[in-house]
Formats: structure tokens, sequence, C-alpha cells
């Protein structure tokens, strides 16, 4: 089994001044639920080498046991620090491909057509795919084979509103993830503001929040086995 993960390599939040990134649990947690599950992972992002992290996302409030394990993982650490570029990989030489969220996708992820013709073509070959918290909003503009919007009747989920205006961000981000889908046609619904909250609708897994990364990586493997 052969994962790819793709991370953000935007680190500029806006014109605010401050950084921004991938957000750590949501890399973490689901590369050990596939660890341990026996997959062989690959990390990709659009300029390759070390993506920038949300220095936020590793502040104590944030850090869980999956993040401290990653933080002092070596080998974790190495692959982080050279990630391939996202040009470079193929959908033929993986079984899934998992996009963790954090605000950077927004800006760079969200508009890659690398990435946008990537998840086209794991979902033409049949194969799942799962985005998680900010990753979702990449699908705005993935389309079906017969150029409908990925997300037209199916139903979705990702960071909400009410949790972008809880961390001030409403008015930064150049798009608000629940506004996208629903405006794509998505079937939106959310859970607990921070809760775990996973939707799957055929090959397409998304999850609300960090908490609900180790979540949508365990339904993912469920789709693989």
């Amino acid at each position: 089994m052969k994962i790819l993960m793709v991370l953000t390599s935007h680190d500029q939040l806006g014109n605010t001044g401050r950084k921004t990134g991938f957000w750590l649990e949501e890399l973490a947690a689901p590369y050990y639920v596939f660890k341990e599950a026996g997959a062989e992972i690959v990390l990709a992002s659009p300029k390759g080498g070390q993506p920038p992290l949300d220095p936020k996302s590793n502040e104590p409030d944030f850090q869980t046991d999956m993040t401290r394990r990653f933080e002092a993982d070596a080998d974790a650490q190495a692959q982080l620090a050279n990630t391939v570029r996202l040009d470079s990989v193929s959908q033929a030489d993986f079984d899934t491909v998992f996009y963790p969220g954090g605000h950077g996708p927004l800006w760079d992820l969200a508009e890659d057509k690398n990435s946008i013709s990537l998840i086209e073509s794991f979902l033409a070959a049949e194969k799942p795919v799962a985005l998680v918290c900010h990753a979702p909003g990449l699908l705005r503009h993935v389309k079906t084979p017969s150029g409908r919007p990925l997300v037209e009747g199916k139903k979705v989920t990702g960071f909400a509103n009410s949790e972008e205006a809880a961390v001030g961000l409403t008015d930064i981000v150049p798009f608000l993830v629940e506004d996208e889908l629903k405006a794509k046609g998505g079937i939106f619904s959310k859970g607990d503001d921070w809760g775990s909250y996973v939707i799957t609708d055929g090959l397409l897994t998304t999850g609300q929040n960090p908490a609900s990364s180790a979540p949508a990586a365990t339904v993912l493997l469920k789709q693989l086995t």
C-alpha cells in the first residue's frame, strides 16, 4: 500500500506579515495511522523540499501525542525536509492521496493545476481521495469527467465558517471553505466546532478540522482494504 500526502509550499498569511503553512496535527496524526497500517508514505509539495509549518500548530495548546511523536521522529523529519515536487508524481504509483490542511493550501494548492489534475486522475482511476480542514477547499476547481464541479451534489465537510471566525481570519483568507463548497453545489454539513467530523461520499472523504484528521485517515484505509 502506497499513500501520497500532499502539503502546501505557501508560508504567508495574506498581507498580515504572519507565517502560515501546513497544520502539524493534520500531517502527523494521519502519518502514523498510515505507518501503523504498514503503508509506504510519500510526501509531496508544489515546490518540493521542506514545506512551511504553520508555527501556531506547534504551540503548546495545539500539540498532541502525535505531533510530539512526529517532531521526535528523525525519519519523519528527514522525509518532511525532502518532499518531492508535486509535478513529479503520478497517480499510477499510488493507491490513494491524502491532503492535510492548514491555511497555506488556500493560496497555492487550491489554484495548482498539478494538484487539480492529480485529484481528478485518482478519482478517474477509482482510487479514494481524502482532504481535511482547509484542504477540502482545494476541490474548488476540480471537475468531473463531464466538466461539472466535483463536489456538486456530494456530501462534504471542511473548516467551517464559525471556526474561521473563531481564529479571526475570515477577512484574511482568499476564500471560506464552507462558502466555496456550497457555491460549487456541495451538500455541506458540519459537526461541533473543533470536534471530529468526517463525511464520505463515494471515493471522496472530507474532514472538518484538525481533530478529524486521524479519523479521516482511518476511513481512507478502510476504503483501501
